[in-house]
């Protein structure tokens, strides 16, 4: 079977034929071509067009190919969906689908970079998403923190979990995603939007229209970097942390993402807040 796509693929274009050619048909070609010769290309020898406007296999909605893949074919398999989320996240830039969206946009943005034949990225690209499926089979759970011997750094996440209207009672999912949230206080706050929803078998897009009403007025990805500033200011009140060890323990990407979030939420730096905090407990002790 022969499968045909736009060149220069990055993130979608590379899964969807991983997808193919480890689930679907092992023998199949992948072609890339120009983007106005695809459907004419197709044509002439007979190849399946994908991932472009008014084919079947393409993005819908909020979904990209890879998704159409799994349920076009019907693939009852927990690791794929986890894939499929982190590929969304990284070929909409919707990092908020999942946390390490931003590290496959990443990698395979350097790669295209690096290089040119299309055919060679793909066989690289294979590699990286046996990997990533043999994570999301066996490893998903695992946090980077339990490699080794670690206090529990991140207790009392939150301090509130649900805005409740007094006219209006929270729905069963809002509370059901109140102890989703309140089970990762060991974590490093890894949920995701489509994990969340995936949880609660919710449609994602309602749950993140539907989320601010019961949450702070707040989206999902800026309640959940509101819990994670707030554990900061926990930590650097009550810890000696550095500051590049709260960052990652409040589970920002880096130091300066950290420094970005935490002065738009405060108005003031980590270290300017670390220093008040530290001038007040000096005061404190005279």
């Amino acid at each position: 079977m022969k499968w045909i796509t736009r060149e220069r693929p990055k993130i979608d274009r590379i899964a969807c034929p991983w997808l193919i050619k480890r689930f679907i048909d092992v023998d199949a070609e992948i072609i890339f071509v120009p983007f106005d010769e695809v459907l004419a290309r197709a044509k002439e020898v007979n190849a399946i067009p994908f991932d472009l406007p008014n084919v079947e296999y393409t993005h819908y909605e909020d979904q990209c190919t890879f998704d159409y893949f799994i349920k076009k074919h019907r693939m009852n398999d927990a690791a794929l969906n986890r894939i499929a989320a982190i590929v969304r996240g990284a070929d909409t830039d919707r990092h908020d689908f999942s946390p390490q969206s931003a590290g496959l946009e990443a990698i395979f943005s350097g790669l295209a970079y690096n290089i040119k034949d299309d055919q060679e990225l793909l066989k690289f690209g294979m590699t990286i998403y046996d990997g990533l499926y043999s994570w999301a089979q066996h490893l998903h759970q695992l946090k980077h923190t339990q490699a080794g011997p670690v206090e529990q750094m991140l207790l009392e996440v939150f301090h509130k979990y649900i805005k409740q209207n007094s006219s209006k009672k929270a729905p069963v999912w809002a509370n059901e995603l109140k102890e989703m949230i309140q089970d990762q206080l060991d974590t490093n706050m890894s949920l995701s939007l489509q994990q969340v929803s995936n949880e609660l078998e919710i449609n994602p897009t309602y749950l993140s229209r539907e989320f601010s009403k019961y949450f702070d007025n707040l989206s999902f990805g800026n309640y959940i970097r509101k819990l994670r500033i707030e554990k900061a200011i926990i930590l650097m009140s009550d810890t000696d942390y550095s500051l590049t060890e709260i960052a990652y323990l409040t589970g920002f990407s880096d130091q300066s993402h950290f420094n970005r979030i935490f002065k738009k939420q405060t108005g003031q730096t980590p270290s300017l807040y670390k220093k008040s905090v530290l001038n007040s407990k000096k005061d404190t002790n005279r």
